[in-house]
């Protein structure tokens, strides 16, 4: 049985706050604002978190609600039509209930299947991939994938940083806040890009993680193991090469050739690295789609910030490619989109 054509009929995201300068994010830590802007390249970053006070100001739940029921407004459907909700993120609110629920419960979302699903940049990746499954089932016709990430919350603003490792440093200036979500569909509509493709898998076989992020439980309290480690050196050597491979293996899959795209959705790990990335792709004809150096690395939601970007531009026929690599355990994967 042929898989069904997947449609993407509406995009919303949520960013919690203004948005926070180096000026601003350097002088609240302690920092030289040109360190951020040369080693980083982000500009400008949203934190769920008040900076002034450490007090959390919007919860994961809050943005992704926020951001499925814009998506459910641009593609014209109420909570009575949603068949499941995906909901990918590294940074629940809380271990139980899981997130995704509660985001059903904010939106009126009632006696359906739910997915959450832990993890990384890739997260959004495996979310619409799952999402696109659901719907090869004969009892699902629409559904809602999200993804989002609130880093903030879990970093400690009570301290020296001048003192702070770069390894653990660098996760306070590169994240950022946020969420975004899609309305998939098995129903065609005029307008409404197709999903041609989804794919991830997992490349870290025996090799160590790039990034740790630890949840402590009440034991663990006190403990001076550290919340975040970040080997940013393998990071930067590995992410391209990665990049690099998920491109060409989409571009197996769909049959189509660089200079094909229309776009390309090159992942989004930090400004700097963005612009490394896209140059090292090698698809100078198509137009690239960024947003990594207003929004910060906001994890999961960054796929769908891109997405949200791509939409409203894409037209009948044009082609795009969307590229992400997680550094947690070297994930690497992507989707292909085409205009209708």
């Amino acid at each position: 049985m042929a898989e069904p054509t997947v449609h993407v009929t509406g995009v919303g995201t949520a960013l919690p706050g203004p948005p926070v300068d180096n000026a601003t994010l350097a002088d609240r830590l302690g920092l030289d604002a040109r360190w951020i802007d040369t080693f980083i390249g982000t500009r400008t970053r949203h934190f769920a978190v008040d900076l002034a006070s450490g007090q959390q100001v919007a919860t994961l739940a809050d943005l992704a609600e926020a951001a499925a029921a814009e998506a459910m407004r641009r593609a014209d459907v109420i909570a009575t039509e949603i068949d499941f909700v995906v909901l990918a993120t590294a940074s629940p609110d809380e271990l139980m209930p899981a997130t995704v629920n509660r985001v059903a419960d904010l939106l009126g979302v009632d006696r359906v299947p739910t997915y959450q699903l832990q993890s990384g940049c890739a997260g959004a990746v495996q979310a619409l991939d799952v999402g696109r499954l659901l719907l090869g089932r004969a009892e699902h016709r629409t559904g809602l994938v999200i993804g989002g990430d609130v880093c903030a919350r879990h970093l400690r603003l009570d301290r020296d940083f001048r003192r702070a490792p770069s390894a653990e440093l660098v996760n306070y200036v590169l994240f950022g806040d946020g969420a975004g979500a899609a309305v998939l569909s098995a129903d065609d509509r005029p307008g409404a890009p197709a999903l041609r493709e989804v794919r991830h898998q997992v490349t870290g076989l025996r090799q160590p993680p790039g990034q740790v992020v630890r949840w402590f439980g009440e034991a663990d309290r006190g403990t001076e193991v550290r919340g975040f480690e970040e080997d940013y050196k393998a990071i930067e050597e590995r992410v391209p090469d990665l990049a690099e491979q998920a491109l060409w293996q989409l571009l197996d899959a769909t049959g189509w050739r660089p200079e094909d795209l229309t776009y390309l959705l090159p992942p989004q790990l930090s400004g700097r690295m963005t612009r490394l990335i896209a140059e090292r792709l090698g698809v100078p004809d198509a137009e690239e789609i960024s947003c990594v150096e207003e929004t910060g690395n906001n994890g999961n939601a960054l796929p769908f910030l891109q997405l949200e970007r791509l939409v409203g531009r894409m037209r009948g026929g044009e082609r795009a490619v969307a590229v992400c690599v997680e550094a947690s355990k070297w994930i690497m994967g992507g989707f292909a989109l085409e205009g209708r």
